[in-house]
């Protein structure tokens, strides 16, 4: 986290978040109110934390990385828009290290040039949606960063991406993946996108899937922005 979003969470009255991200700040918690939930409950959460904060309290919502990609910002926004004007409480988001920079720094520089970021959870967004937009940056030589690529009861979607993106690069094409970036427990491999759906993947894991142009040098994946030596 940023050393911003650290002091943040030190002033704050209440905490709110995932269960399992409070988990992972508990030394910054003594003292403070915690309001945390399970999986699948962002809205009760959200709303939970509007209300307290409408009873004026100073209240942090924590996301894992940064708040406004694939995090609770925008969901706060849009509760918070709920409320008549004259009792909406100030809203403001501090950024975090999104799994994206933190993984790509594990790797190398894999990101230097133009890449998509993509979850692949179609909890929210129809699979067709996904494959679409897969297909797009894959016929547009985007590096892909892939979110959410696999969990214990979605196993197929990583390996169909992997098909529609042979279609477009090269089976050597390099891939990296890393787990628990920036955390306690980090792993990263470097596979190729013929191999990489035979590592381990999972929901902690980011996947990195470079373009044309990427390749790997002393075990670092560069994907280079085309500076001419």
């Amino acid at each position: 986290m940023s050393d911003k979003a650290r002091q943040v969470i030190l002033q704050a009255e209440v905490v709110v978040g995932y269960r399992t991200y409070i988990e992972l700040i508990t030394e910054l918690l003594g003292g403070k109110q915690i309001v945390s939930t399970g999986m699948m409950q962002e809205i009760d959460r959200c709303r939970a934390a509007v209300e307290i904060a409408i009873e004026g309290k100073r209240v942090t919502v924590v996301s894992s990385g940064d708040p406004g990609i694939y995090g609770m910002a925008g969901l706060v926004y849009e509760i918070v828009a709920q409320y008549p004007e004259n009792i909406r409480p100030e809203v403001t988001v501090i950024p975090g290290i999104s799994a994206v920079n933190a993984a790509a720094a594990v790797l190398g520089a894999p990101l230097m040039h133009d890449f998509a970021v993509i979850s692949l959870s179609d909890l929210l967004t129809p699979w067709e949606m996904i494959q679409k937009r897969v297909e797009m940056a894959g016929s547009a030589d985007f590096v892909i960063a892939l979110y959410n690529p696999k969990s214990l009861k979605r196993t197929t979607q990583i390996e169909e991406v992997r098909k529609i993106l042979l279609r477009h690069r090269s089976p050597l094409t390099p891939v990296g993946i890393v787990g628990h970036a920036s955390r306690m427990g980090q792993r990263a491999v470097i596979s190729s996108l013929e191999r990489f759906t035979q590592e381990h993947i999972d929901m902690f894991s980011l996947v990195i899937i470079g373009n044309s142009q990427t390749f790997v040098q002393d075990g670092r994946m560069i994907t280079p922005r085309g500076y001419t030596l």
